[in-house]
């Protein structure tokens, strides 16, 4: 089914299909579409495989009986696919059928069936849509390899041994071609500053990609919470936090659901990464990576970044590579001092230390495609072209991932000996986080850009910020009056110079002209100095503070008092 009902519309492919199309093909393979999981993965590889062939004409056979088929025809509409409805599949005769999924209920005939992963190996036991009991991800049913038509594409020798142990009637019938995906991100591995820069990160930011699989025993199936309350703990000039969430979970759920579950997590910057096409970049850009045992987290693993499990499912298999991981990989406490425990990681971090587990998970990198067309050509008895078989390509650059928070909750203190002072500051967003409480040493406020939209976390500002720069110094000085006198709670109002720098109004009626160095960050850095400066009773005019921003990013802050006569109401 799809918005418009039943797919009745025929495609041309079968005995006259040569009165309706253009090009001579000599063999037709179908790609069987059922979930966006499985669809995606046969998209992203197959137009490597058939690149420039006219020989070949391929048609999407959409099968809606999943659980997990919402976003299929979109996404299949989208890529420019030709899609036939499932019944017509039993009334062509095609030369190959291809699919990664493993559940397809194939009609009778004689084509072969290539089954690709749309994950690493077999590792996950999963709910079987044919019976009430669980079954092992990735296996065909015994219809389709009793009649031996079904190939099950491997990553690694060991898979095989593991499949016919569990299932003898694959024996024969598995052929080793290696994994496009990790092949993929190897390619990217190089390109990870340039992923980073293009989501929009500094070169001192660390990344923190969250990794959940599907089901009640995933990352987010057991703590829902944990972006949000990640992004609460971990300072945001410091860290980003991105989550690659299964397509299983949109499809379920939806995205409205998912992104109302993540609200306070989205309003407190959160990355919400797409289901289709762009999760390899932002984990070759990660710094590191909190997950489960779904494959996503086992490609961070393989790449070399540090890996804390927050979730591990029984619904795991023994004795396969994500099992190695299970027992690799330090756990991550979703109830503990996330901040620290994700400092540690980073600190302790060493690319190799999983490479035993990548190891045991791919086969030979980098050949997966180049075997995969000999495969599929081999399949269809058609000769390979002549071309050079196709080698793995760097994902794409990921769109830029824009900055939504509006409130801050800012921690500083003050570092008075050697002369400048240095201010150490820590933002972390008020979307997802405690405002109240100031420790010993330190002084806490609460900072909103004037597009902040809940006026209680507004009303309750010490320090309020101007989002766009102010076009003249008359113009800042307007809007700081204006401020101050909507918001008698205020100590202070920042805006930004459109020519640089940052003009601060303070309650007392001075007024704070502060330049930093570095890159444009907004006013709310500055103003943070400056509201320590005032707090700490450190003297404010001409003179320079150092900023540390986490521990070690050190900007200087050169500060000027104009003088203004009166205080603001």
């Amino acid at each position: 089914m799809n918005a418009r009902g039943p797919l009745r519309v025929r495609v041309p492919v079968g005995h006259d299909a040569e009165r309706w199309t253009t090009f001579r093909a000599e063999k037709t393979l179908v790609v069987a579409a059922r979930t966006v999981t499985s669809t995606v993965r046969v998209l992203e590889c197959l137009p490597a495989l058939l690149r420039g062939d006219s020989r070949v004409s391929v048609v999407f056979a959409y099968d809606a009986t999943s659980a997990f088929n919402d976003g299929v025809l979109e996404l299949l509409h989208t890529a420019g696919c030709r899609v036939m409805p499932w019944d017509q599949l039993g009334r062509i005769t095609p030369d190959l059928i291809v699919s990664a999924s493993e559940n397809i209920d194939v009609p009778d005939g004689a084509c072969p069936v290539l089954v690709l992963p749309h994950g690493i190996g077999f590792q996950k036991f999963v709910p079987d849509s044919r019976s009430a009991r669980d079954r092992l991800s990735g296996v065909v049913p015994d219809k389709l390899l009793e009649a031996g038509r079904a190939w099950l594409a491997l990553s690694h020798p060991a898979q095989e041994e593991q499949l016919v142990a569990a299932h003898p009637k694959a024996a024969g019938r598995t052929l080793l071609v290696g994994d496009p995906v990790y092949d993929e991100l190897r390619a990217g591995a190089g390109r990870a500053a340039a992923y980073r820069r293009a989501l929009g990160l500094r070169d001192d930011q660390h990344l923190v990609v969250l990794s959940s699989t599907w089901g009640r025993t995933s990352l987010l199936g057991r703590t829902p919470d944990l972006p949000a309350r990640l992004l609460a703990a971990l300072p945001c000039d410091e860290y980003r936090v991105a989550a690659i969430v299964h397509p299983n979970v949109w499809a379920a759920h939806g995205g409205w659901q998912i992104r109302n579950i993540e609200a306070a997590a989205l309003e407190a910057g959160l990355i919400l990464v797409p289901p289709v096409g762009a999760w390899q970049s932002v984990l070759v850009a990660a710094s590191a990576v909190v997950g489960d045992h779904g494959s996503v987290t086992l490609y961070g693993a393989a790449l070399g970044k540090p890996v804390l499990l927050g979730a591990f499912g029984h619904d795991s298999v023994p004795g396969t590579a994500i099992a190695e991981l299970g027992r690799a990989a330090p756990r991550f406490d979703p109830h503990g001092d996330l901040y620290a425990q994700l400092r540690h990681a980073l600190r302790q971090s060493a690319p190799r230390r999983y490479a035993a587990v990548a190891d045991h998970a791919f086969a030979e990198p980098g050949l997966a495609l180049a075997r995969l067309r000999t495969a599929v050509y081999g399949l269809m008895g058609l000769p390979e072209p002549r071309t050079a078989p196709p080698a793995p390509s760097p994902p794409p650059r990921p769109e830029p991932a824009t900055d939504v928070v509006t409130s801050w909750t800012v921690t500083t203190s003050v570092i008075r000996e050697p002369e400048p002072a240095t201010v150490v500051v820590r933002r972390r967003p008020a979307a997802a986080g405690d405002t109240a409480g100031e420790e010993p040493g330190t002084f806490t406020h609460l900072a909103c850009d004037d597009a902040e939209r809940d006026t209680r976390l507004t009303e309750s500002a010490s320090v309020l910020l101007r989002g766009a720069p102010a076009a003249t110094v008359t113009d800042a000085i307007s809007w700081v009056r204006d401020t101050l006198d909507r918001f008698p709670g205020a100590l202070l109002a920042a805006s930004a110079l459109s020519g640089g720098g940052c003009l601060t109004g303070l309650r007392d009626g001075r007024l704070v002209e502060a330049a930093m160095t570095g890159p444009p960050t907004g006013p709310g850095l500055t103003a943070a100095a400056v509201y320590t400066c005032l707090r700490a009773g450190l003297p404010m005019t001409d003179t320079i503070v150092t900023l540390r921003i986490g521990d070690t990013h050190e900007e200087d802050v050169a500060l000027h008092v104009r003088p203004q006569p009166g205080p603001f109401a």
